[in-house]
């Protein structure tokens, strides 16, 4: 029985993984294959379908919760296993732009936790509707923008931001990987060094919709797997980094460990996450902030980040002397 649930977990970890690294490129072949088949009409069908869905993934998705609650998703929790720590209630009545870090090699805390309901995200905050914020490049992408969207996922667009939080009840939780693509790069075992000190638009949409900011720290989303060395200034860094300025997508060169053996593949180890949400920074709404009004409210956002990451380190076997680094 322990082994069969032991399997169970790793092909649910293999099928994710392939979802975010090869399906995209599947359901482009299969798109424009099914032109040169006697089932053309599918592809033009959903061509129609996707122009009149076009503005979806910028107007809150469609998610589908019995897509949230596949049991392939709890599976791929318990895989690591990943766990969701609330450090207090959130208010359904209030809206929340929530800061993700690490972003890691693949966002598996943010998509685990935040896009399925692998972890009780509804039962833990309740009353609370989370939206993960990805590359509009995805969506771009036939039949994978459809799947994406089921989960939570919208575009990071500034449109999409203002929809979501326009919408009268609160209760929306827009959930922003900060350090994005670029962050992958540094995404090192025992890393906490964070791409933050700059990235300040998050910070001012907070100001114009009048939304909290929360803090979210994902213990162990560094640790899953083992990347080349890419330090600044080596000549793999300086490609990735022109690449993820032509494509907005980084290439961290990485590899875990394997289907029927350990030592490598494209498997994440099974390590820990940990994310641990903390508490909600209160934000009145000013629809023309000055420079120095986003400055001090970022500076407290990554005070309180600092103090959400020493609080809980030591739990999760992070060194006492460990403190997190900004970029």
């Amino acid at each position: 029985m322990a082994h069969s649930r032991w399997r169970l977990q790793t092909l649910a970890a293999l099928q994710w993984v392939f979802s975010f690294l090869g399906l995209g490129i599947v359901c482009i072949v299969i798109f424009i294959g099914l032109f040169f088949t006697c089932f053309w009409f599918l592809s033009m069908l959903y061509s129609a379908w996707w122009y009149l869905d076009r503005d979806t993934p910028r107007k809150g998705g469609r998610q589908i919760q019995t897509i949230k609650r596949w049991c392939v998703w709890k599976y791929l929790a318990d895989y690591f296993p990943v766990s969701l720590i609330k450090t207090v209630d959130l208010d359904p009545t209030q809206n929340y732009i929530a800061g993700f870090h690490p972003h890691g090699v693949l966002a598996t805390g943010a998509f685990t936790n935040f896009c399925t309901e692998a972890t009780g995200f509804s039962s833990v905050f309740p009353g609370i509707r989370p939206h993960l914020m990805m590359l509009t490049l995805w969506f771009r992408i036939p039949f994978f923008r459809d799947y994406i969207m089921s989960g939570g996922l919208v575009t990071s667009e500034k449109e999409c931001v203002s929809y979501l939080l326009s919408k009268k009840g609160g209760g929306t939780l827009l959930v922003i990987i900060v350090g994005g693509a670029q962050e992958a790069l540094d995404a090192w075992l025992g890393s906490y060094t964070l791409l933050l000190r700059n990235r300040k638009g998050f910070v001012k949409l907070a100001l114009l919709h009048g939304a909290s900011l929360l803090p979210i720290f994902s213990f162990g989303e560094n640790e899953l797997f083992d990347q080349m060395d890419n330090p600044s200034g080596s000549w793999l860094r300086w490609i990735q980094e022109k690449l993820q300025k032509v494509m907005g997508i980084s290439l961290p060169v990485f590899h875990g460990r394997g289907l029927f053996q350990y030592s490598f593949g494209l498997l994440p180890y099974r390590r820990q996450i940990t994310t641990v949400v903390g508490k909600p920074i209160k934000v009145k709404q000013n629809i023309n902030p000055s420079s120095d009004e986003v400055d001090h409210l970022h500076q407290q956002y990554m005070t309180e980040l600092c103090n959400l990451f020493e609080t809980h380190k030591i739990k999760y076997n992070v060194p006492p002397e460990q403190h997190l680094k900004f970029r």
